[in-house]
């Protein structure tokens, strides 16, 4: 399948090699030239079957005729050996998709695994080590990390904005060495986003130091993430006979497209819901404000502290107008008092401890309910409650039980490097890591 450019100025390419560009030349997101569909017959046959099998079906379509399409079973089997399961709230019509099963507890796992699986397919044994950059606002970078740890071929570099990711957050960016270096950013993920994407528009830089992107902005990130979402939905019409509407707490907009990407597939979902906390853009935006991006604050669900979220794009892209996109969704936003009491409120009210950006959709869910909507909701739970103990145990009254694999991570060292919000620095930073002594 051919990607095209969100900005159409630059040459259509193979997904694979998107995958490996990251961005595209003039500045823009890769797309697919089109969204396949998927027959309801095939969707009535996955009934049942497991997430990676759900996988291979989804991104089949992306991969036919790559150098993909052999290795696709084999990298699907071990991305998805985590499950996702659906799980039902106090509300029968109410559920978590629950996303933070992975080896960093967190949603993004799936696709960081899935990205370094083709990367790794694509590559040869004499090609020049690649470094993935990655900018983070939380739980990306140790995502990649993971799954690109000690993986030959690959040096990882993440950025993250200093002072502004939790503890937890900031130990799971910095504990892995090896092929890994962390960088703490003194400033926004804004600031951490604009110096990769400076990077990755570098020619020079990426003919002297082979380059790409483990970001959302990279399609091997977005795309495998419309596999969770086609599972929960077959698996909730097996159940129910009805569809899915689906809340997704957003911030750079990546695991929102993706679930559009599932939808627009065949799969039985309904309406999609973003869930976004005090900084504006986004909720400005679909209120009937023009789209202007900002600098970004920090909240409580610092992973969704996005000013100038990319991905907004690839949804004009797909929606082919403002009018359009508007009518297609809507955005509640989640000030830090009203996650305080989510969060506070959840165990009695919904039966769940949610982390501060789950909080958010719950808090929308809420918000819907309140209007009299009694259709089946599912919010996605991007995180494990652990990862964030400062924020949630005052608020619930007790220790939050930690997840096995933040246990392991927990015993690592930890160690980062201070880097200025210049591209230059990071550019002589990038060509140290690309050509050691």
């Amino acid at each position: 399948m051919n990607c095209i450019s969100t900005r159409g100025k630059a040459p259509a390419i193979r997904l694979h090699q998107a995958l490996i560009t990251g961005l595209a030349p003039d500045g823009g997101l890769y797309v697919p030239e089109t969204l396949p569909t998927i027959d309801a017959k095939t969707i009535d046959a996955l009934r049942a079957q497991p997430l990676a099998t759900v996988a291979e079906v989804v991104l089949s379509p992306y991969v036919a005729d790559s150098p993909l399409q052999a290795s696709l079973a084999s990298i699907c089997e071990q991305a998805f050996a985590v499950p996702a399961p659906l799980r039902a709230l106090r509300d029968e019509r109410d559920h978590l998709l629950e996303l933070f099963h992975g080896p960093t507890a967190a949603f993004k796992d799936y696709a960081a695994r899935f990205l370094a699986g083709c990367l790794s397919a694509l590559r040869s044994d004499d090609d020049p080590v690649t470094t993935i950059l990655v900018a983070t606002s939380g739980d990306t970078g140790a995502a990649v990390a993971a799954a690109f740890h000690r993986r030959p071929g690959f040096r990882v570099v993440i950025l993250y904005p200093d002072g502004r990711v939790s503890p937890v957050q900031a130990h799971g960016l910095g504990c892995w060495g090896d092929n890994v270096r962390a960088f703490r950013v003194d400033g926004s993920f804004d600031d951490c986003q604009r110096l990769a994407k400076q990077a990755l528009a570098d020619a020079e830089l990426r003919q002297q130091s082979p380059l790409t992107t483990a970001n959302s902005i990279s399609l091997g990130r977005l795309l495998p993430q419309a596999a969770y979402y086609a599972k929960a939905a077959i698996d909730h019409q097996a159940r129910h006979d009805d569809v899915l509407n689906v809340i997704v707490p957003s911030g750079n907009l990546g695991n929102a497209c993706a679930a559009l990407v599932a939808r627009r597939m065949g799969f039985p979902i309904g309406k999609l819901r973003l869930a976004t906390n005090a900084n504006p853009t986004l909720s400005d935006f679909f209120a009937g404000d023009d789209y202007r991006p900002r600098d970004a604050i920090a909240t409580l669900a610092n992973a969704m502290d996005v000013g100038a979220p990319s991905n907004f794009e690839r949804l004009r892209h797909w929606h082919g107008g403002v009018a359009q996109l508007r009518n297609s969704t809507r955005a509640h936003s989640v000030d830090d008092p009203r996650i305080r009491d989510v969060i506070r409120q959840a165990p009695e009210r919904h039966g769940t401890i949610p982390c501060p950006h789950t909080a958010t959709g719950l808090a929308a869910l809420q918000d819907i309910r309140h209007h009299g909507d009694c259709r089946p909701w599912a919010v996605v739970a991007t995180a494990h409650p652990a990862k964030f103990p400062e924020i949630v145990e005052p608020l619930v009254g007790h220790t939050v039980t930690a997840a096995p694999e933040l246990v392991r991570l927990a015993e690592r060292a930890a160690q980062s490097v201070a880097l200025c919000a210049d591209y230059s620095e990071l550019r002589r930073q990038l060509l140290a890591v690309g050509n050691p002594p």
